[in-house]
């Protein structure tokens, strides 16, 4: 099996000590402010002004773009000293703090880690909207009527577990109530999506590992499900080395992916494409240097997983695709997919006829889009058929 790298210690979930403050999330706003506002609009106007020779207020404009960077400055450090303390309400203790803490670490994740681990989201299970310790008590407290079978769902990159539940005034139900009906205990992840695929893979093989070591009765099967990134998280973390002992991977008899590039989302490319061609022009590059702020976790999605990273051998592979057409050869549907991941991509077949996954179940989801397949009655559907 290929390796990843070693298995690490499973990141300790937030407790009140150090779960982040919506001071913290200001003092972030603040230095982004600068960095890509200030900044970017300083230098954008210089250079459009020596293109054209100058002009006779440049210094004026340089000092208030100055004052305004100094003062922001100022604020981010004293707004992230307050926040050490613990003062303000926590972003985990609502909805909408916890989309802001999910984009966010989407988006720049690995940047958190190294400069605010404060607001760096750790990989742990969830319930009720808190991480749940990997440890048996912890676990039979959140999961009291846990079973010998467990499907794990992954979300995708700026998601977060909450996002499970979308639709569900429109389909009635949730992916999580389809399970328990089928008699599998539906357990939900959280992951920091900002962070590179390999890192995000061997947290989760690590989490894993605990789940199995530490579930409340013995576990006899586990299926995982994963939107989008999460697909590609759990590959990632089945190529991961195990230590010795029986791994988590054993018991993996089904992995479910809906919308999932593995091989590349074509929006992750683009970006890339623009923020190399804005840096190439002086009077664009700032713009360039913003697109290219995205996390190690976005660039990841623009080659996906390929063939370096096999399949679980004793897993059967179901993969879903959507199209906004009704048929996935419509041309509409053929060219934008789910309109951020195609077809080819989500079943793995690349352009020179190669299958990633040459035994693998696949479903077409038609008339709906990327963020549909998160709750969509086919996939309500094959669940039930495939997990039976």
């Amino acid at each position: 099996m290929h390796s990843f790298g070693t298995l690490r210690r499973v990141s300790t979930p937030l407790d009140a000590g150090t779960a982040p403050t919506y001071l913290d999330a200001f003092s972030l706003l603040s230095e982004v402010a600068d960095e890509l506002v200030v900044q970017s609009v300083r230098d954008t106007h210089d250079a459009w002004a020596d293109r054209f020779g100058g002009y006779p207020g440049r210094s004026i404009t340089t000092a208030v773009c100055g004052g305004l960077s100094l003062g922001l400055r100022a604020a981010s450090a004293g707004l992230g000293r307050v926040a050490e303390t613990g003062a303000g309400p926590r972003l985990e203790d609502g909805p909408r703090g916890r989309f802001v803490s999910s984009a966010v670490n989407g988006l720049i994740g690995d940047r958190l880690v190294a400069e605010r681990p404060r607001l760096a989201i750790p990989m742990a299970v969830r319930s009720e909207g808190r991480d749940v310790l990997p440890e048996r008590d912890a676990l039979a407290r959140a999961f009291p009527e846990a079973g010998g079978r467990i499907v794990v769902f992954v979300h995708g990159l700026c998601e977060n577990e909450s996002y499970w539940n979308r639709w569900r005034e429109r389909t009635g139900t949730t992916y999580a109530e389809t399970v328990t009906a089928a008699g599998w205990t539906p357990v939900f992840l959280r992951a920091n999506t900002g962070l590179g695929l390999r890192e995000n893979g061997v947290a989760l093989s690590a989490l894993m590992q605990r789940l199995v070591e530490e579930w409340p009765t013995e576990l006899e099967r586990i299926a995982l499900v994963g939107h989008s990134m999460g697909g590609l998280i759990l590959r990632a973390a089945g190529a991961v080395a195990h230590p010795a002992g029986r791994p988590w991977a054993d018991l993996v008899s089904d992995v479910v992916t809906l919308g999932t590039p593995h091989l590349g989302a074509p929006i992750a490319r683009g970006i890339g494409h623009g923020s190399r061609g804005l840096g190439r022009v002086r009077e664009t590059a700032a713009f360039g240097r913003i697109l290219d702020l995205r996390s190690t976790g976005v660039h990841d999605l623009v080659a996906g997983l390929a063939e370096d990273v096999p399949p679980l051998p004793h897993a059967r592979y179901r993969l879903v695709a959507a199209t906004v057409t009704a048929r996935k050869r419509h041309p509409v549907g053929h060219v934008v997919g789910d309109l951020l991941v195609r077809v080819p991509s989500a079943y793995g077949h690349d352009r020179h006829g190669r299958q990633l996954f040459p035994d693998a179940d696949v479903l077409h989801v038609g008339r709906t889009d990327h963020f549909g397949l998160l709750n969509h009655p086919e996939v309500h559907r094959a669940l039930r058929d495939w997990l039976a």
